[in-house]
């Protein structure tokens, strides 16, 4: 493989592109929505640090797990601009991620135990769920499916 990668000045994004499995103009958007920032060199061609790697996979990662992009720009913000991060840094950020990961899972899991009972209904707020929603009980809450979304259900 030839040497796409000048150590003293920094990484081509066609490196970049082959460590991470990232297509170049995927590098770019992320390097538009501020997630990396490379320098330029005196040609005007991008140059990647070593850490944008490990950002642009943790971009991935995260949105793989339904993070958008604003979530992660905000993470990575926290990430010290001037030295790669270490595991302090990224143990802050994995906490963070965790709890709402937690939460998604717990969601999900209620879902999953509700779902087949109240397909028939949904708890849309109709009045046909005698069980759940009892004269129309869910309206009150809100729009759409609160029982499935995670309100507490209220039986009579």
């Amino acid at each position: 493989m030839p040497n796409k990668r000048l150590e003293n000045r920094g990484l081509t994004i066609g490196y970049v592109s082959e460590r991470t499995g990232l297509s170049p103009s995927a590098i770019r958007y992320y390097e538009d929505e501020r997630l990396v920032l490379p320098e330029r060199n005196e040609s005007g061609h991008r140059r990647y640090a070593r850490s944008d790697i490990r950002r642009l996979s943790f971009v991935m990662i995260s949105q793989g797990l339904g993070f958008s992009i604003a979530e992660i720009r905000e993470a990575l913000a926290t990430l010290p601009e001037h030295r790669t991060p270490n595991k302090g840094d990224w143990a802050r950020i994995s906490r963070k991620f965790g709890a709402v990961l937690d939460a998604r899972i717990a969601q999900m899991q209620a879902l999953r135990s509700r779902l087949d009972g109240c397909i028939g209904c949904g708890c849309l707020s109709l009045k046909t769920c005698a069980l759940y929603n009892k004269r129309d009980k869910a309206a009150r809450r809100g729009q759409g499916p609160r029982y499935l979304l995670g309100d507490p259900v209220e039986i009579d």
